[in-house]
């Protein structure tokens, strides 16, 4: 596991500790990021439900959730970075943050969301 000292990198890793927190304590502080998401929670979770239909979100370990809830803000609705880098940097949260299963299945439900969106997969191939 790689420990990045990418402001990027620190960035998200705060982001994801605050969406993960927020779940136990809404009404705490919180970045303008975090706001965002939270504000896009719904969707975001829809789609996450869609690709891991077995895992309800009730069910999800809640790091795992937060960094997906991440990933798929920056995928679906930011698209601000290559979608390489969104799925390496949560792989690599969930090597930092989640369970020894956690970078695979991150992979897995990132990669079904992007295979079932056509515009990822053209936005990628460019």
């Amino acid at each position: 596991m790689k420990a990045s000292n990418d402001p990027r990198h620190q960035k998200r890793r705060t982001v994801a500790r605050q969406l993960f927190a927020l779940t136990f304590a809404p009404n705490q502080e919180v970045e303008e990021q975090v706001k965002e998401i939270w504000s896009k929670k719904e969707e975001i979770d829809k789609l996450i439900t869609d690709h891991a239909p077995e895992w309800p979100l009730d069910k999800l370990n809640r790091t795992d959730l937060a960094i997906l809830q991440l990933a798929v803000y920056e995928l679906k609705i930011e698209k601000k970075e290559p979608i390489k880098v969104v799925i390496d940097e949560a792989v690599e949260l969930a090597k930092e943050m989640g369970s020894e299963n956690s970078p695979g299945f991150i992979n897995g439900v990132l990669g079904s969301i992007i295979k079932d969106d056509p515009r990822l997969e053209e936005k990628e191939a460019l």
